[in-house]
């Protein structure tokens, strides 16, 4: 595909971050996952992509002229400790490339070898990982949650050695940017002011251009990342998603959902669900993410400060009363989406108003207290909204608490057809994934490419899928996931 243009504005823009870097040789790529239709929207052709020069190119070890692959600088407060030097230890940016629709996309690889920011890793990763963050991308961005995508994963036919010995695997990312907060802490720490702002002015452009319009340019790219962080927590919370690692390095400028490590999709509703084998305090459980975001946030609004104002007293206060807006932002995307799942229509009155508030401030515990399956439920409510009651009913052990609530809801009338469209049957279930992921290492893909098909489909119930909508068994055990290093 001799015509491919990647582009290398970020390193051009910003050479203090960008470190020029080839991906490790692959001695025996072999494409396992592409993604075709992503494929078609960055202009890309999927028959191109399965020749060696297209696999040759996901996996780094082809580029076409003029690209300048990089390793990305960042900083990151990471489980709260401060490091000042992180950036792509084992990732490229391949370049930039314009979609069918105009839009600027990262080409970007993971695993695809040590880079001078590896510090003590091998800089590689297994096909295990690679195929997670694949599934879980394609299932979020299938459930409209803004995020990264996966265009391929390859087998590189290098063998990883972690606890035991692994194949190796390079995963083609597809990413609006891969500008962090920790890219913003990094170009603070480092005292360079000019640094500061040609990176802030960067993110504008790419990101947020109706922050150039504000008054203080600066103060509207936080105020716009703000914004979206808000809208993206609420819509993880929504749909029971655990990011697992909600470092600073980790919360995109763009407002999408990066970097799928110890992630997981919640089974029975609990706030306190852990799924990093890591966080043994909770830092990043379920429950956490809304005020973890915040924190995160605030450590962007201070590396801001100094673009802020010239008086650093007037740089807090702009930053504070900003940032203020964070609780009242999310909760209102929060309650917005929650009364989409439970087929409510804007409140029509006071009455009404306090009548669905009730309602969404008991209906936490009521899911607590019964061990619900938080995806299964929302789904068996559409029925009940339709009037058939039975099979939400069957999954309470306090019937009468639950009849209570299911009546004034019922007395809403809910719209059950729109719940459908909002609650999906089939997420990523953690015992499937985990099934799929075994049976890849062992060379077969079909499970994986099954449960592909279901959750990049969400919303529609189809013959043949039925135990893709069902909860992971009573001897599935309490589920564990690992950085994928």
């Amino acid at each position: 595909m001799t015509n491919l243009v990647l582009d290398d504005r970020f390193a051009r823009d910003l050479p203090e971050m960008a470190v020029r870097w080839r991906a490790e040789e692959a001695p025996d790529p072999r494409l396992l996952v592409l993604n075709e239709r992503l494929a078609a929207t960055l202009g890309l052709d999927p028959d191109w992509l399965r020749t060696p020069d297209g696999v040759r190119l996901l996996v780094g070890n082809s580029v076409p002229g003029g690209a300048t692959p990089v390793a990305q600088a960042y900083a990151g407060h990471q489980f709260g400790g401060f490091a000042p030097r992180l950036g792509d230890g084992r990732a490229l940016l391949l370049g930039e490339i314009t979609d069918t629709d105009g839009r600027v996309r990262d080409l970007h690889l993971k695993g695809s070898g040590h880079t001078p920011f590896a510090r003590a890793g091998d800089g590689l990763a297994a096909v295990g990982p690679m195929l997670r963050e694949y599934i879980v991308s394609e299932a979020m961005a299938a459930l409209g949650i803004p995020t990264t995508r996966s265009l391929a994963v390859v087998a590189t036919g290098r063998q990883v050695y972690r606890e035991t010995v692994l194949d190796g695997a390079v995963l083609a990312r597809v990413a609006s940017s891969h500008l962090r907060v920790g890219s913003f802490q990094y170009a603070a720490a480092s005292g360079d002011r000019d640094l500061l702002r040609r990176l802030a002015d960067h993110a504008i452009a790419r990101h947020h251009p109706q922050a150039a319009e504000a008054q203080n340019p600066y103060l509207g790219l936080f105020e716009a990342v703000l914004a979206a962080q808000a809208r993206l927590i609420a819509r993880w919370m929504l749909v029971g998603f655990v990011h697992g690692v909600m470092n600073t390095d980790n919360m995109t400028i763009s407002g999408e959902t990066i970097d799928y490590g110890p992630c997981a999709f919640m089974d029975v509703y609990d706030p306190e669900t852990v799924f990093s084998s890591i966080d043994m305090w909770g830092r990043y459980a379920y429950g956490n993410q809304p005020a973890v975001a915040a924190w995160n946030l605030a450590r962007f609004a201070e590396a801001l400060l100094p673009l802020l104002a010239d008086d650093l007293d007037q740089a807090v206060t702009m930053a504070e009363t900003a940032l203020g807006a964070f609780g009242r932002q999310y909760e209102a995307a929060f309650t917005e989406g929650m009364r989409a799942k439970l087929g409510l229509s804007r409140a029509d009155g006071e009455a009404d108003e306090r009548a669905v508030t009730g309602l969404l401030e008991e209906l936490p515990n009521l899911l607590r207290d019964n061990h619900i399956d938080y995806t299964s439920f929302f789904r068996a409510l559409g029925r009940a909204a339709r009037g058939d009651t039975e099979p939400a009913r069957g999954l309470f052990v306090d019937l009468a608490g639950f009849d209570a609530w299911l009546n004034r809801w019922r007395a809403l009338n809910p719209d059950g057809d729109a719940m459908d469209r909002v609650n999906p049957v089939y997420i990523p279930r953690n015992h499937l994934v985990e099934e799929a992921l075994t049976a890849a290492a062992a060379g077969d893909l079909a499970p994986f490419e099954n449960l592909l098909d279901a959750v990049t489909g969400p919303f529609d119930e189809r013959p043949g899928l039925e135990r893709h909508a069902q909860p992971a068994p009573e001897d599935f055990g309490r589920y564990r996931t690992f950085c994928g290093t």
